[in-house]
């Protein structure tokens, strides 16, 4: 029997986009998986969207928080319910392919390695493609991470029984990365599925829109996440800016 794959999403006042995502889910080929949505108290009709998927697909697992405590809070609520040999992620907002578990879980398999990612295209707030598809570095090693997040967070897997479950603060900002970073830091490089397999959206109202609290939040993966001192830390922060500026422009390509 296929191992299960718990991908954990958390959610908040995703109304407009949550349902495309969960029947990107549901449209997976490989089939045995559960789907861990957590609610981070939204106030919108995020919850109802929701439960009209857990009542015909027991698959799918709603949770709710009391109070807004923050994604990376919501993100690690899920873990904590997450049963599956593998670990994959899925924003709210983003979408999968059909077979983006199928192929990954078989490349993992087939290359005997506990981790791996894949391209991913854009679009943006209504749907439509941009045409615009993000690449990595193949083998993708621990020090070009470490200037720049190839990983898309909602194309990675891993297996928690080689690494167990990797939990980081939830007040934490760019968990993803940091994730990501310790996997590296104990494999030393990864390898993703050589193709897209998923669809990032692009909100005008995201994190990663926002150009000044993008470079707030990797300043502080240098100084938080890494004990680098301040002035290191800004001098890291000047090399991730041309990596991001001048290296990885080199893998976005248009399609």
């Amino acid at each position: 029997m296929n191992d299960l794959v718990s991908i954990l999403t958390p959610t908040y006042n995703t109304e407009k986009f949550i349902r495309a995502t969960i029947e990107s889910v549901q449209n997976q080929t490989y089939e045995n998986w559960e789907m861990i949505l957590v609610d981070d108290a939204s106030t919108d009709k995020t919850v109802s969207v929701i439960e009209e998927f857990t009542e015909k697909d027991s698959r799918i697992k709603l949770f709710k928080l009391e109070k807004n405590s923050g994604n990376g809070f919501a993100r690690n609520a899920a873990l904590d319910k997450a049963s599956g040999k593998y670990i994959a992620y899925l924003d709210a907002d983003d979408v999968w392919f059909s077979d983006k578990l199928e192929k990954q879980i078989h490349f993992l398999k087939t290359n005997n390695q506990p981790f791996t990612f894949s391209y991913y295209d854009s679009i943006d707030e209504e749907g439509n493609n941009l045409n615009r598809r993000v690449e990595a570095p193949q083998p993708l090693i621990y020090k070009q991470l470490f200037f720049c997040n190839y990983v898309g967070n909602l194309t990675a897997i891993y297996d928690a029984e080689y690494f167990g479950k990797i939990k980081l603060e939830s007040s934490e900002k760019r968990q993803d990365w940091r994730i990501w970073l310790t996997i590296l830091k104990q494999i030393k490089s990864a390898e993703a599925v050589p193709e897209s397999l998923a669809f990032y959206r692009i909100r005008q109202n995201s994190i990663s829109s926002s150009k000044f609290k993008l470079i707030k939040h990797n300043f502080g993966v240098y100084r938080n996440f890494h004990r680098y001192n301040f002035v290191f830390s800004i001098l890291l922060m000047m090399r991730f800016l041309f990596t991001q500026l001048v290296i990885k422009p080199k893998y976005i390509k248009k399609v």
